[in-house]
């Protein structure tokens, strides 16, 4: 909006207003934007919660024990603090004539809708259990496949249909009719894979942020012909300015942990992990990384393997590899401490996602 407005005037010469013409300027506005709004709105949003909240988020029943007494009465749907202050912030200092920005906000705000419902549907019901599996993923599907479609329809041609592989500088795999479909699992993945992974305090807002600031470089070096070039990595235009996007999402989920820091005062709830997860997805669409995603998100990506395998292997066999599923509760259930899981889940994504920087020189 203030890009727009600058630019409109005429005034982009002008002694200061000369910083907005550039990406890094707004990108860290925008993160710092994103964690004032989101310190400001954080007591009044948590405030209403509880009030409207009485008993808190139900507790699976089936999940540990300790979950029953210690997080009893936590209130849920935090993710309207995040996605409040992210598209805020996103609005305010991004080019709002970008496509990129527009699908990928959009998308993000249409998960966090399902989240929303979904949390919903659980509090009305004093369960655990919220929409049908059905219609939950039958809506994510089709929000995945719309995004994917109109991706492919503003990213140059030579690319639309393509993955690119990661350490690898020249091939690309076409993939033709069948990208869609693909770019629409990879968005409703890493939308569920988020999700599965909010299951402590703290444990899945970390990793979703680390996961943003090597988006937000990766989206910024692709968006850059001269530096794309450098790296020898496919050039697709305008989505440097998808690296304003990523900073809100970090400024607002930095000021999400100030709240959601054990003890938690709030809970994401499927509105923020949907929407983050589903966020996420789309970014990695645009900028024609979505392996490089599985390294970086890998934490995700094995937490929803273990509920996979899990369930899987329960069927055939009646009975279970791991103690628990998703796996922070398997060693919830070995009788490692809560602060333990988290902080050992966040070195191991800071690990990978600096495997997933290195695949930009590596190649």
């Amino acid at each position: 909006m203030l890009y727009n407005f600058i630019m409109h005037h005429g005034l982009e010469h002008k002694t200061l207003l000369n910083l907005f013409r550039y990406i890094t300027f707004r990108a860290g506005a925008a993160c710092f934007t994103a964690f004032l709004l989101s310190l400001w709105l954080g007591p009044l949003i948590i405030a209403k919660l509880k009030t409207i909240q009485r008993e808190g988020q139900p507790i699976r029943t089936l999940g540990p024990e300790r979950h029953i007494i210690e997080k009893a009465g936590t209130p849920t749907m935090g993710g309207v603090l995040i996605l409040s202050s992210l598209t805020l912030s996103t609005l305010l200092w991004a080019d709002l004539t970008n496509g990129f920005i527009w699908i990928t906000l959009l998308t993000t705000l249409s998960f966090g809708f399902i989240g929303f419902f979904d949390d919903y549907h659980k509090l009305a019901t004093r369960s655990s259990d919220g929409l049908s599996k059905k219609t939950r993923l039958g809506a994510e599907f089709l929000i995945s496949l719309c995004a994917t479609y109109f991706l492919q329809h503003i990213t140059p041609p030579v690319l639309a249909n393509m993955i690119a592989l990661p350490f690898f500088k020249n091939i690309l795999i076409p993939l033709n009719y069948f990208f869609p479909l693909f770019g629409m699992i990879i968005i409703t993945g890493f939308g569920n894979a988020v999700n599965f992974t909010d299951g402590l305090d703290g444990l899945a807002i970390v990793p979703v942020v680390i996961s943003f600031l090597v988006f937000s470089l990766i989206a910024y070096i692709v968006g850059n012909m001269v530096f794309a070039d450098y790296l020898q990595l496919h050039f697709v235009p305008k989505t440097g300015e998808l690296g304003i996007f990523c900073a809100a999402v970090i400024g607002s989920g930095l000021g999400f942990l100030w709240f959601n820091a054990p003890p938690a005062s709030v809970f994401m709830g499927d509105t923020g992990s949907l929407s983050l997860g589903g966020a996420l997805g789309t970014v990695a669409v645009a900028v024609k990384h979505e392996l490089v995603l599985c390294i970086v998100g890998g934490l995700f990506v094995v937490e929803t393997l273990s509920v996979i395998i899990q369930v899987g292997w329960y069927k055939r066999t009646k009975t279970r590899i791991f103690l628990m599923a998703p796996l922070h509760h398997h060693f919830e259930k070995k009788g490692w401490a809560e602060p333990k899981i988290v902080i050992r889940f966040w070195i191991v994504s800071i690990m990978l996602g600096l495997i997933g920087l290195a695949t930009l020189k590596l190649r």
